[in-house]
């Protein structure tokens, strides 16, 4: 219970009054108080910054007004007052609120309609597992746990400062007069002041044995006359006691200081002794004995030009041989009378892999050919995943061998597995290796060891120290590699256990173990979560196992089982208290039997997946409609699911489902169910790619399947600048220009923002903000000049350093120091000679509470501008495969290639191309580019100035509801890329980029067509850059960095009026127009005008199911935000989704002054002597070209656009090639459909007779 009254006298009184809300967030609070509607209404919640204290919450003039109540040093609580001015004390809180029922008492009006608390039913948290017991399951009786006592869920405490300073002042009440006695009769010693002596340094004694313990094995090896001393200590700490405990802590005390003060001396003449005697050093020890990799040969077809067919005949067979222990690619082709002509290219001769985003199994490699001189072959591969397994063997053969020495990516697996309560099977090999149903790695990568591995179970019985060896031995046997626990965490039979390579154990620190309950009243573990913690060199990760109320109809109780979690989970840094733990991590893994159901009939669900059809079910997926509204896993990412659903499945068996229970309260049933799932989340522009999402399917122990997900994820390094601490003139800053926010609330108190990073050394606070409005008592608009903004500087001023750093920004209000939303910056975009707009969402507890924007910029001096390619970077994406003149091969020279790589040589960071998402079948990006060029279908206004972003809760909008149906787009739009942009899917989550971490906003772009990312934060005109298409020599590839994570600048969609949903549905081709388009296809008239206006970009998630339609538990603020993009007649228009330009600031200016990142297009270079032989070379502009604009049109116009993936598989990517197709090819293409097969065959024919 939060505070303590005086006089040990409960705050609350006898009873917790009906106005006090305990745990009660600030948002909900407003709400309640906006219910009740009168001047006066009050209550009172715990307040959200000061542990103890409380908020008092006061309606007026239909302003929520806050005032703290806080705790003094006696337990009194008094209301905060201005300075100077005495506080009335009380000892409960029913005095306090007494007194101010009274009129005149200093507030803003007299207290007089209290809001009383809810009382939620207490059926409702019955939870018994499942319906597989009738009663939760007793805890596990193992002492075995992690958990230290009393850390199950965060508590209240007072510091330890107290605890010692209570055992001082009783020495000096109470024993103090007796040792003074015993001075008196002769004593020469203290006994009762040497006792509250050891009890002060209990804790010490205890941190004291761990250091010893962890440096006894360094001091053995460097320093032997130190190692018998501390051996020494280590063993009389066990049995010491009584008077000589203190004496042994000060002798401890004094070995550690002079152990610490000599040994690194001592080390260092030790390893310079070693090095003069044997100059071939040995291996690390955990490198002695990894599993060597095998060569790996890969049969891959080269890609030539049509034109080229005539010289070379048929395209000829490559085989690929990767080396990946010796550090080579040996590319071989036959050649005439079964002679192989091959080639090999060494680790660092092989510049780059670019992907084609288009065909799935075709990839571009860059070879150093000649000094300054690299060319390109582009390889069609057996199959995607073929591809993506050569790729990840070439990462791992340049990582072996690359002369850094810490890791720029590292690859991490993570299971989820209900275990039923049964032990786990003797082998469980197949989980570790991804084997089974879904997205699963090629057998060529499985057995490559990953370097974390991370096992979330619930329902496991087994004792912690048994399930922990279990594992170790499992990764023993796969990967000959003796795996390190780094931490363990148990909350009753939830079990989290983090293992890491031996050679990484030393990279791993600040770890943090933390757990929540949240079963029956949350004091049951039965369900909750444990978590862990830890740094990874420079990047900070967080894992999350959590298992959440069960029952079809309990969605409400998981969603705030989750909000708990969020809220009451400890982990991470604790100077980020005021942010969830969402935003506490650069990369945050949320796994376990989350236990969202399916909404549909169970016969329906089996016949589904029978016929393996899983999007129709995925539609009806609790957590996917949840988050479709916001409710839950806020901007988090899932990997696309294409495995069968994990539960309920017959015990010992994966053929049938039970789905049906007799209970005593009459038959339970338990559709099957994605229960258990992964997401993730991550800080915008960091590299993470999720390489395997699905289930075993020969575990059958459990009524679960374990579920598995690998993930690449880019990690930085401690870094050390090599130029020593910056001059002042050498110093970085990181300045704004101003910035404006719109945050959900009703109160009109002022705000301040506090910026938190790990490169500054403290947190830094603004002014308060000196302007502020609303048009709507609902939202208030707060802005920050740059007088009021705080100039930041970084600890370091290396561009390599700052471009891997973030920025968290919390703002807070004056009247009570509570969030009123976070976000995350990076400032990779920011750094520039010019200001650059971020523009992204704010959030508090895990909901949406509005956004925020500016102009920044990161100063970096031009002596700290040099950095290094990292090796996520050194693959990229071809965005379009088409262009350039047939036959030609393109040369890259190297001075464009390093251009590219080590930008910042030339201060040019602020203009290299942004880079967008991987997209496809394999790498989905997050929206389709709009045209620029096509301005009235993506023009909208500023949103800070339209007062339609300020909508009512719970009121229809009038404006949005006029919407007719002769002002939405017709079929047959002018413009051409919105008319091929690919439909938002219902309500389905599709799978994310692989990069896009924060926020899911998937959808599933048609085979063939380009998709872009846009940036949360960054200046959208650079995004824009970096969606186009080049025609100069090919495509544009994106390089640096294509994997970066970046969230849409702005709001998920929200529902629309049910008027904006009269949509013209009939389309040129026999492929339906979505029921829902991008919300920059839709004409809405401004309030007094008669003319058409567009309305911003929406919808970024893909729409909404019909079942959600009219949900009017969705945020307002999505609908706000959408409204508020409309433009209004004779606005300049602006980029689609560029970030409306700050008040004061032309509307023009944003496109050159905030111009972030502009395209790069590769330096070209023909080599005419070359011609013979590299006809075969080809290019990424050297591709077949025709396949998305031809193919693809006219499988769409025939309506049958679904065989295009298969014929662009099989080669038939020209319509010249398509005119010679038989039956059978097109049978081996997928086209089974006799009907089918004649339109495809007849339409060629009638295309051939024109």
């Amino acid at each position: 219970m939060a505070g303590g009254g005086g006089g040990g006298v409960s705050p609350l009184g006898p009873a917790p009054p009906m106005w006090y809300h305990r745990d009660l967030s600030r948002a909900a609070a407003e709400e309640l108080l906006a219910r009740a509607g009168k001047d006066g209404s009050f209550l009172v919640r715990d307040s959200e910054s000061v542990n103890g204290a409380f908020a008092l919450c006061v309606l007026f003039q239909k302003h929520v007004h806050t005032y703290r109540i806080l705790p003094d040093d006696e337990g009194f609580l008094a209301v905060q007052t201005s300075q100077g001015v005495q506080p009335k004390r009380f000892k409960t809180l029913p005095e306090l609120v007494s007194l101010y029922l009274q009129p005149s008492q200093g507030l803003v009006t007299t207290l007089l309609y209290p809001v009383d608390r809810e009382e939620t039913a207490v059926t409702d948290d019955r939870d018994y597992s499942d319906g597989e017991d009738e009663k939760p399951p007793l805890p596990p009786r193992s002492a075995s746990t992690s958990t230290p006592p009393g850390q199950d869920t965060p508590t209240e405490s007072t510091p330890a400062a107290n605890g010692l300073s209570t055992i001082s002042h009783e020495y000096l009440k109470g024993s103090y007069a007796l040792d003074l006695e015993a001075v008196k009769q002769g004593a020469s010693t203290l006994p009762h002041l040497n006792k509250t002596l050891v009890a002060s340094c209990k804790r010490l004694n205890g941190e004291v044995d761990k250091v010893l313990s962890g440096l006894e094995i360094l001091s053995k090896v460097f320093d032997q006359q130190s190692a018998f001393m501390v051996t020494k200590m280590i063993q009389q700490s066990v049995n010491q006691g009584g008077d000589q405990e203190l004496e042994n802590l000060v002798t401890k005390l004094a070995i550690l200081k002079d152990l610490l003060s000599s040994i690194e001396k001592k080390a260092l003449k030790a390893l310079q002794d070693m090095s003069l005697s044997s100059p071939c050093s040995l291996p690390p020890l955990s490198m002695r004995h990894s599993k060597a990799i095998p060569v790996q040969a890969f049969e891959v077809k080269l890609d030539v030009y049509l034109a080229e067919l005539t010289k070379i005949g048929k395209s000829q067979k490559y085989t690929l041989s990767v080396d990946v222990e010796g550090g080579r690619l040996v590319v071989m082709k036959k050649v005439k009378d079964n002679q192989e002509d091959w080639t090999a290219f060494t680790h660092d001769k092989i510049r780059q892999l670019i992907k084609s985003q288009r065909v799935q199994n075709k990839l571009g490699i860059v070879f150093e050919k000649e000094k300054d001189k690299s060319q390109r072959k582009d390889f069609i591969f057996a199959s995607a995943k073929k591809r993506e397994a050569f790729c990840q063997l070439l990462q791992l053969m340049k990582n072996k061998h690359s002369n850094q020495d810490e890791p720029d990516m590292i690859s991490i697996f993570i299971g989820t597995w209900n275990m039923g309560s049964v032990p786990s099977p003797k082998s469980v090999a197949s989980w570790v290796l991804c084997r089974g149903l879904g997205k699963t790695l090629d057998e060529m990568t499985v057995t490559i060891p990953h370097d974390l591995y991370v096992f979330g179970t619930q329902e496991n019985s087994v004792c912690d120290r048994e399930w922990v060896e279990s594992l170790r031995a499992m990764l023993k046997e796969q990967t000959e590699l003796d795996y390190k626990p780094i931490a363990v965490q148990t909350l009753w039979n939830i079990k989290i256990a983090v293992l890491v390579k031996p050679e990484h154990e030393n990279r791993i620190s600040h770890v943090g173990m933390s757990s929540v309950k949240t079963g029956i009243a949350n004091t049951l573990g039965n369900k909750g979560a444990v978590g862990v913690s830890f740094m990874f060199n420079g990047t900070s990760f967080g894992f999350v196992n959590c298992h959440l109320t069960s029952g079809n109809e309990k969605i409400a109780r998981r969603n705030q089982n989750y909000l708990d979690i969020l809220r009451l989970l400890s982990l991470g840094d604790k100077q980020l208290s005021s942010f969830d733990i969402s935003l506490r991590f650069t990369h945050l893994f949320w796994l376990g039997d989350l236990n969202y159901r399916l909404d549909m009939d169970i016969q329906e669900i089996l016949n589904y997946i029978n016929r393996k059809e899983f999007e129709p079910l995925l539609k009806v997926d609790q957590l996917n409609l949840e988050r479709e509204k916001n409710k839950v896993f806020l901007r988090f990412a899932e990997e696309e699911i294409s495995f069968p659903p994990t539960y309920r499945y017959e015990r010992g068996s994966r053929d049938t489902y039970v789905w049906q229970k007799q209970k005593a309260t009459g038959m339970r049933t338990n559709v099957p169910s994605w229960c258990d799932r992964t997401l993730w989340k991550s800080y915008p522009e960091t590299h993470i790619v999720c390489n395997s999402y699905g289930c075993t399917d020969d575990i059958v122990t459990s009524d679960h399947s374990p579920v598995f997900a690998t993930f690449e994820v880019g990690v930085t390094s401690q870094f050390v600048s090599k130029k020593g601490l910056p001059k002042s003139s050498e110093q970085a800053y990181i300045e704004f220009e101003s910035i404006e926010a719109i945050v959900k609330t009703a109160s009109r108190t002022k705000f301040f923002i506090e910026f938190y990073s790990t490169c500054l050394e403290e947190f830094k606070k603004s002014y308060e903000n000196d302007s502020q409005n609303s048009d709507n008592v609902n939202f208030l608009r707060v802005g920050w000049s740059n007088k009021q903004l705080t100039t930041l500087k970084p600890l370091l001023s290396e561009i390599e350093y700052l471009q891997d750093q973030h920025l968290l920004l919390t703002v807070k209000s004056v009247d009570g120091y509570e969030s009123y939303g976070e976000c995350v910056l990076a400032l990779k975009s920011m750094i520039g000679s010019t200001a650059q707009q971020f523009h992204t969402y704010l959030s508090h507890r895990g909901e949406e509470t509005g956004n925020i924007r500016g102009c920044m910029r990161v100063r970096v001096p031009s002596e700290r501008m040099g950095t290094r390619e990292r090796l996520y970077e050194w693959i990229s994406v071809d965005k379009d495969d088409t262009g350039g003149p047939k036959g030609k091969p393109t040369m890259v020279s190297r001075a464009g290639h390093e251009q590219s790589v080590v930008r910042k040589q030339l201060g040019e960071l602020g203009k290299v191309s942004e880079e967008g998402e991987r997209s496809g079948k394999e790498e989905t990006a997050a929206r389709p580019k709009q045209d620029t060029t096509d301005g009235d279908s993506s023009i909208g206004k500023n949103s800070y100035n339209n007062p339609a972003y300020y909508i009512l809760e719970g009121v229809p909008n009038q404006s949005a509801a006029a919407i007719s149906p002769e002002l939405l787009p017709s079929p047959t739009s002018s413009n051409p890329q919105a008319a091929k942009a690919p439909p938002p899917s219902a309500s389905a989550r599709t799978k994310p980029p692989p990069a896009t971490s924060g926020p899911p906003h998937p959808r599933r772009p048609m085979a063939g067509h380009p998709a872009c990312a846009i940036s949360e934060e960054v200046s959208p005109e650079g995004d824009g850059g970096a969606c186009m298409t080049g025609a100069q020599g090919g495509g544009v590839t994106v390089t640096v960095g294509s994997t970066l994570n970046r969230p849409p600048p702005d709001f998920p969609p929200p529902p629309l009026p049910k008027g904006a949903l009269e949509m013209v549905l009939e389309a040129p081709f026999t492929k339906p127009r979505p029921l829902y388009p991008d919300l920059a296809e839709v004409r809405i008239p401004p309030a007094g005008s008669g003319g058409p206006l567009a309305l911003g970009e929406g919808f970024r998630r893909g729409g909404v199911g019909s079942g959600a339609l009219d949900d009017q538990s969705c945020s307002v603020l999505q609908m706000a935000k959408t409204l508020s993009e409309s433009e209004f007649p004779g606005q300049p228009p602006r980029a689609p989704s560029a970030p409306p330009p700050l008040r004061g600031q032309p509307m023009g200016l944003g496109l050159d002054a905030c111009r972030t990142f502009p395209p790069r297009n590769p330096i070209t270079e023909s080599i005419a002597e070359d011609m013979p032989e590299e006809a075969l070379w080809g290019s990424s502009s050297s591709s077949l070209s025709v396949g998305e604009s031809s193919v693809g049109e006219w499988l769409q116009r025939l309506g049958l656009e679904r065989y295009e993936q298969g014929l662009l598989h099989n080669g038939w990517d020209d319509l010249e090639f398509l005119s010679d197709i038989t039956e059978e090819d097109l049978e081996e293409a997928g086209v089974l459909d006799p009907t089918h097969k004649r339109i495809l065959l007849e339409s060629l024919m009638q295309q051939q007779q024109k």
